[in-house]
């Protein structure tokens, strides 16, 4: 697949490269944090290097002959530490006047098996790499092990970095490039499976659609991804497989506190520390309804934060053996009860992100809104909620998969505006329909916004 998009990730690391420094990039895993460094380290005759779960002397090794490309003669020497490697690699690259840049990706395998090396990075990154003018790049997925190394006020590398950023699932709107998804229901299928996941859209690239996709890739035993959601826990450092049973309650329904507690028999009282690292992972999000104090809102409700996971959660997990034990026939029939009411939430995910770049003649011009997110009580619900920059304005709006545009303009029209708190209700309340198509516009009670309307910003 083409590399697609992350022109804001590669001018804030190209500015690295101006004045020399420590570029970090951190996020979670299969997001492309490798195919953006890969990219950026060759437009610029650089060096990528990655660490191996091996011992120090051997990741030494194996990175010595990879910086050997650009430095000659670097990989002929045994380095008896980092301190050493370190200091070579600064005095090489300054005697020859090349800056880099120079990528660590996955820095904390290093670190696993040498605790002293974030000292070492840091002294080098202040006197020898600043000295030799190098610009420098360290990554990794394991958000407990970066924080721990630049993200926290005590870590020792925190300060250090010109460029600092997390890498985030691409934009819907790459789709169609990546996937050759042209029509608004295939963009929509096509996101409810794969969310922004750059390396689920290269796998699925060779399928005929989303649906059939899910089935080899996924549902089927040999699939590449039947077990993804395993390999990701097992790859966290430090391994993160003891939360699964979270992610399998969520998955099944229990959104909150009390009703995983139940789901899995732990008290509630033990669920904090665990359901945090799976937000910090990025695997689930705490949601709670528009208006409601973030701190001390009573409603919190935990969900998976992925399309992938969400759809593994609802299918794989609880039908493994009816999936081991059919074929792609029964298969496609058990893809077959879920699948609209995934798309139907993977549409409404899809409306909401893209509230704060919607253009729209009746709404006003991109960036007047904020943030979107639900709204809910014991009755009703709205799915997209967000306030316009003055606030002044208040959009509510009604996702509809499957319903024609007059049918969803006019339940948008007629259902109870949400009750929310005294800061709101001042507001002008601006009622929209979220549809996927209109074959042809026409007059409605409340602005229709298409698929093609959301990703045109």
């Amino acid at each position: 697949m083409e590399f697609l998009n992350r022109v804001d990730e590669l001018e804030q690391l190209d500015r690295v490269i101006a004045r020399g420094g420590l570029a970090v990039v951190y996020g979670r895993r299969r997001l492309g944090k490798t195919r953006l460094l890969v990219e950026w380290a060759q437009r610029h005759a650089g060096v990528y290097t990655v660490a191996e779960q091996s011992s120090p002397e051997i990741q030494r090794r194996y990175l010595a002959e990879a910086i050997a490309q650009r430095l000659p003669g670097f990989a002929d020497v045994d380095y008896r530490d980092w301190r050493t490697f370190f200091a070579r690699l600064a005095a090489d690259a300054k005697a020859i006047g090349w800056r880099g840049p120079i990528v660590f990706d996955e820095l904390p395998y290093l670190v696993e098996k040498s605790p002293e090396l974030p000292s070492v990075l840091q002294r080098w990154v202040d006197h020898d790499a600043r000295a030799a003018k190098l610009a420098v790049a360290i990554a990794g997925s394991s958000q407990r092990m970066m924080q721990g190394l630049v993200l926290a006020r005590e870590a020792p590398l925190f300060g250090r970095a010109t460029a600092l950023f997390e890498v985030r699932p691409l934009e819907a709107a790459h789709l169609p490039a990546a996937l050759g998804a042209r029509a608004p229901r295939a963009i929509i299928d096509a996101f409810t499976a794969w969310g922004g996941v750059p390396r689920y859209w290269e796998l699925a690239a060779a399928f005929t659609d989303t649906q059939a996709a899910v089935n080899g890739l996924v549902l089927d035993p040999a699939g590449v991804l039947h077990l993804e959601p395993d390999r990701l826990l097992l790859e966290e450092q430090p391994s993160a497989a003891e939360l699964r049973p979270l992610l399998d309650a969520i998955g099944a329904g229990a959104h909150r506190f009390s009703e995983i507690a139940a789901r899995i028999g732990r008290p509630v009282t033990a669920l904090s520390r665990p359901l945090e690292r799976l937000v910090e992972l990025g695997l689930v999000i705490r949601e709670i309804p528009f208006g409601e104090p973030v701190r001390t809102s009573k409603k919190s409700l935990y969900k998976l934060a992925d399309p992938f996971m969400r759809l593994w959660f609802r299918i794989v997990a609880p039908h493994r053996a009816e999936l081991v034990a059919g074929n792609r026939a029964s298969r496609a029939a058990v893809l077959a009860r879920h699948w609209e009411h995934l798309a139907g939430q993977g549409w409404e995910e899809l409306c909401r992100a893209h509230v704060p770049r919607l253009a729209h003649a009746e709404l006003g011009p991109a960036g007047c809104w904020k943030p979107a997110t639900r709204w809910w009580n014991a009755v009703a619900e709205w799915d997209v909620v967000a306030e316009d920059v003055k606030g002044k304005r208040l959009l509510v709006g009604e996702c509809r998969l499957s319903a024609s545009a007059g049918d969803a303009a006019r339940s948008a029209a007629a259902r109870p505006a949400p009750v929310l708190p005294g800061a709101y209700r001042d507001h002008d309340l601006v009622r929209v329909a979220f549809v996927p198509h209109v074959s042809r516009r026409s007059p409605s009670p409340v602005p229709v916004i298409t698929l093609a309307d959301l990703l045109r910003a």
